[in-house]
């Protein structure tokens, strides 16, 4: 897509950051995107912090309207303790904590049939597209069934605003057309994120939220976060985390360090590799296990997790880089631009490369 080819221009200079020959004080970079907010240059804008080898290079936070899962907060000032909707970056954890509990053989191998793992639905058995979509097939969003997510997020139409609005989600996911064979077709499917979601707290015997609080957030020392739940109780695998700029932060650093953090492996190393792992071709871009992916590069030049409104988690293991940006522009169609912008015009020109 058009909107995406700033981003690819940047993937033939970013291995330089790796070098460490060109490099800016941070604070220039900080200075920089408050005089881009106070110009009107950033609309929506909230927060901006950027790692380097772990430590803090910059880190800005602004005011503006918010919300909570859709529901407005009014204008808030955003800062290091902020909780923020990280929105669709929702799914890349989902995608960490699927392999966790494959790695403690909680979770079903990703080549198993993914119908074959819901018995009170038995009567979907029997179509051969149906029956053949497996594991992997969610994890990499190529069930090939009927999903559109390309309607705003409050109209009900939309697939996963559907949904949640469904007497039973999981059948509704389940359920829904075959209009490709599975493992052929990317389509964007917040479903996926929530079935892979049901498979893990069916396999180790809690909901997600409490798992991922034992095995992610308190190993990694995040203790402000919120997940927001549906109307069924269940917390929403799809977009409702809301986590501060460092927490977010903590779980980019531990993903580029291999699943480590402070000496010990959170997230099984072969499944950082294998999550991270080109599986299928998304618009411009690559799609891993709930991760966006650079469209170059073995290792991908670049990782990150998107989310509706602005949010990134982006990631640069060549550079040492993790980037986080909030921001509050949800449900609006070029809501990409602001972090677009982040990465090209500031963090970039930070150190010495210039794509634009």
């Amino acid at each position: 897509m058009a909107r995406l080819k700033p981003m690819l221009l940047a993937l033939m200079v970013l291995p330089v950051l790796g070098t460490g020959s060109v490099m800016a004080q941070g604070s220039d970079m900080e200075d920089k995107l408050k005089a881009a907010f106070a110009a009107g240059e950033l609309p929506g804008l909230h927060s901006v912090l950027v790692l380097r080898h772990g430590d803090v290079f910059a880190e800005v936070y602004f005011s503006g309207e918010d919300q909570a899962w859709g529901q407005p907060l009014g204008v808030q000032e955003h800062g290091p303790e902020t909780l923020h909707d990280i929105r669709s970056v929702t799914k890349s954890v989902v995608g960490l904590l699927y392999g966790i509990a494959l790695d403690e053989g909680l979770v079903p191998d990703l080549d198993e049939s993914l119908v074959g793992q819901f018995p009170e639905y038995a009567d979907l058995a029997g179509d051969p597209k149906r029956d053949a979509m497996t594991v992997a097939d969610a994890l990499t969003m190529q069930m090939g069934t009927d999903w559109d997510e390309s309607l705003p997020y409050t109209d009900p139409r939309n697939s996963e605003i559907a949904m949640e609005l469904a007497d039973n989600r999981y059948r509704f996911i389940l359920d829904r057309p075959m209009v490709h064979e599975p493992g052929t077709h990317w389509t964007y499917n917040g479903g996926a994120t929530a079935i892979i979601a049901k498979l893990i707290a069916d396999g180790v015997g809690k909901p997600i939220d409490v798992y991922a609080k034992e095995k992610l957030f308190d190993p990694l020392g995040i203790t402000g976060l919120h997940w927001a739940a549906g109307a069924d109780g269940v917390p929403s695998a799809a977009s409702g985390l809301r986590l501060t700029t460092h927490g977010l932060a903590k779980i980019g650093h531990m993903v580029m360090e291999g699943g480590k953090a402070d000496g010990r492996q959170i997230v099984p190393e072969a499944w950082v590799e294998a999550m991270l792992r080109p599986h299928t071709n998304a618009e411009d871009l690559r799609y891993g296990h709930f991760w966006w992916l650079a469209p170059d590069g073995d290792p991908p030049i670049w990782v990150a997790g998107f989310g509706n409104g602005g949010q990134r988690l982006w990631i640069n293991k060549q550079g040492g880089l993790v980037l986080v940006v909030y921001a509050g522009n949800y449900n609006q169609p070029d809501a990409w631009k602001v972090p677009v912008s982040v990465t090209l015009d500031f963090l970039l020109p930070a150190f010495g490369v210039h794509v634009r």
